[in-house]
């Protein structure tokens, strides 16, 4: 499976905020474990409203956590 043209910085904001798990972060945003490894690894773009969920997490804007490459 090809690599998705957005990427992100979930990783490392997980690590910054107290070592956060994938399993913690998809609890709090409503998905599974496997959809935060996939979106980590840019295997899968979330929706919108996952990515609000996301950013509102890390007190971030969108654009601070995702970013599109052509």
């Amino acid at each position: 499976m090809a690599k998705l043209a957005i990427t992100n910085t979930i990783r490392a904001l997980r690590f910054q905020h107290n070592e956060m798990t994938q399993q913690q972060l998809a609890e709090v945003v409503g998905v599974t474990r496997q959809t935060i490894a996939a979106i980590e690894v840019a295997r899968y773009s979330p929706s919108l409203e996952v990515a609000f969920k996301i950013a509102i997490v890390f007190n971030l804007p969108l654009e601070k956590i995702f970013q599109y490459r052509q």
